[in-house]
């Protein structure tokens, strides 16, 4: 029978040269290289006040090398990272052999505020400086993602007054049903449950109070609108998805086209993409040209958007809502669209109140317009400007209006208006002069669908490489800032994988 040299996959004491086991080429090696040589952590010392007392503490840039790292590798809890680093040669050998407490990791990331946007900025130097960065097309898109706040905490300042005369009316009751029982004989075990759950009911209605105490005022949305709060992160915010509503944030990033560079990443506490579209314009603005186009799907897409970059002589291709209409290309889109939008009633469907213009019967051609009731309006303007629209308007007379029998139906206020106004709109005052419709001529050009197209290839792989292969499928942080400056690390990741890729050996042979 043959015989083998025997193999211990587990021995207890090795030689072994940790730096050797970051093999050349690899990601390990460059993040090793570029935290040494190339990134200023200095701004990191000022955290520490132990120049003369005090334990010392882990050095900055290896707690940076294991989190890019392990960030790359999909593991994101800050427990698995120590994990890790007891048990994992390469984490063994960026960390020399130390083991940081997954808190002082945890603190270490929610703690980098202003430092990861500088790390970040470096490193598109470097990527830029190995001729990266194209600037013929940056494609800017968001990727909604949930993070650590409940989505059952969110809500008005109306709605947890209510919450709270709730607990305290459940607390009251039970109290009461407490002194009832206080002379009759009760299961030991019952009473303490029925204590418990007392001591819960207290110590929420407790914790709703002292939220409110501390917040006085709703916040504030758009137009003057009111936005939910949500009591354990109250800068995020309740967003629709493919997947259904969230409770998250929306990281927005700006990509170059050349080698799929980011070249800026922004998280930003709000569902409403169109707001976010000139924050990152403007933060781009060092790094474009005046030959840079600026690309965008149509959650970013509105008329003050679209001004905001013509008046700039910005070159942008801003998808609208009606884009897709138009091209036919997606002629067979309807059929994909059998499934109810995630924020669409769940109850039953809501039926408008009023009849609304599609109601009326309006034939153009000859300038009539029959109500629901079947009688005739008459013309009462021809070539109105409504909000920089033409318009046509009609209107009831007060012998059919006044006894019908639908007023309650036709009319907001019936017992105020007399007769029945609609307006039919036929486009813009100046459509040749109007940003929006210059905009939907360059997007539906040949030239505008080719360029347009490309936005896909560029902006879609990074999220996909960012989310599957890195494992962000949520933030773990709370608040703003952190969030911020944990999508600023994944983008960082993937610019310095794309960096090792492409420009990494040329950047070591002249340093």
């Amino acid at each position: 029978m043959a015989r083998y040299k025997p193999v211990d996959t587990s021995p207890r004491f090795l030689a072994v040269d940790l730096k050797r086991q970051l093999l050349p080429g690899g990601f390990e090696f460059a993040v090793d290289w570029l935290v040494d040589h190339k990134l200023d952590l200095s701004g990191f010392d000022a955290r520490y006040k132990n120049d003369q007392a005090g334990a010392s503490a882990y050095p900055p840039g290896m707690l940076l090398k294991v989190i890019l790292v392990a960030y790359s590798q999909g593991i994101v809890s800050s427990r698995d990272i120590e994990s890790a680093c007891r048990h994992h040669i390469t984490f063994i050998a960026l960390s020399g052999d130390n083991a940081p407490h997954f808190t002082t990791i945890a603190a270490f990331v929610s703690g980098l505020g202003e430092e990861v946007a500088k790390l970040f900025a470096r490193v598109l130097h470097l990527c830029d400086q190995q001729g990266l960065i194209g600037r013929a097309m940056f494609a800017i898109d968001g990727v909604k993602l949930p993070s650590n706040a409940s989505k059952r905490k969110s809500g008005t300042r109306a709605d947890f007054i209510r919450q709270e005369e709730k607990l305290k009316a459940a607390a009251q009751a039970m109290m009461a049903r407490h002194r009832e029982n206080d002379g009759k004989a009760q299961e030991p075990t019952l009473a303490q449950k029925e204590a418990l759950h007392l001591e819960r009911l207290e110590a929420d209605a407790e914790k709703l109070h002292k939220w409110l105490d501390t917040h006085p005022e709703d916040r504030k949305g758009s137009r003057g609108s009111v936005r939910l709060s949500n009591r354990t992160d109250n800068e995020s915010a309740k967003m629709a998805t493919d997947k259904g509503v969230i409770q998250g944030y929306c990281g927005v990033a700006a990509v170059d086209d050349k080698h799929q560079i980011i070249i800026e990443a922004q998280a930003h506490g709000t569902g409403s993409e169109h707001a976010l579209l000139i924050p990152i314009v403007e933060a781009i603005a060092p790094l474009a040209t005046d030959q840079t186009l600026l690309t965008a799907d149509a959650g970013y897409h509105s008329k003050a958007n679209v001004t905001f970059l013509a008046e700039r002589g910005i070159p942008a291709l801003l998808a609208d809502n009606g884009m897709r209409g138009r091209d036919e290309r997606f002629k067979e889109r309807h059929r994909h669209k059998a499934r109810r939008r995630p924020l669409h009633h769940k109850g039953k469907t809501r039926l408008a109140r009023h009849y609304r213009p599609q109601d009326f019967t309006y034939d153009p051609e000859r300038g009539s317009c029959i109500c629901p009731a079947g009688k005739a309006l008459y013309q009462n303007g021809a070539n109105c400007n409504h909000n920089g629209y033409i318009a046509v308007k009609f209107q009831g007379t007060r012998r059919d209006c006044e006894p019908c029998a639908q007023r309650d139906h036709c009319l907001r206020t019936p017992e105020k208006t007399k007769t029945r106004q609609v307006c039919f709109f036929r486009g813009n005052t100046n459509p040749q002069d109007s940003y929006v419709e210059r905009m939907k001529r360059a997007v539906d050009s040949p030239e505008g669908k080719a360029l347009y197209g490309r936005r896909f290839a560029t902006v879609e792989p990074v999220f996909g490489n960012i989310r599957h292969n890195k494992g962000l499928d949520r933030f773990t942080l709370r608040g703003k800032k952190k969030v911020d400056g944990q999508w600023k690390l994944f983008c960082l990741v993937h610019n310095i994988e794309k960096l090792v890729r492409y420009g990494m050996k040329g950047m070591q042979e002249t340093d």
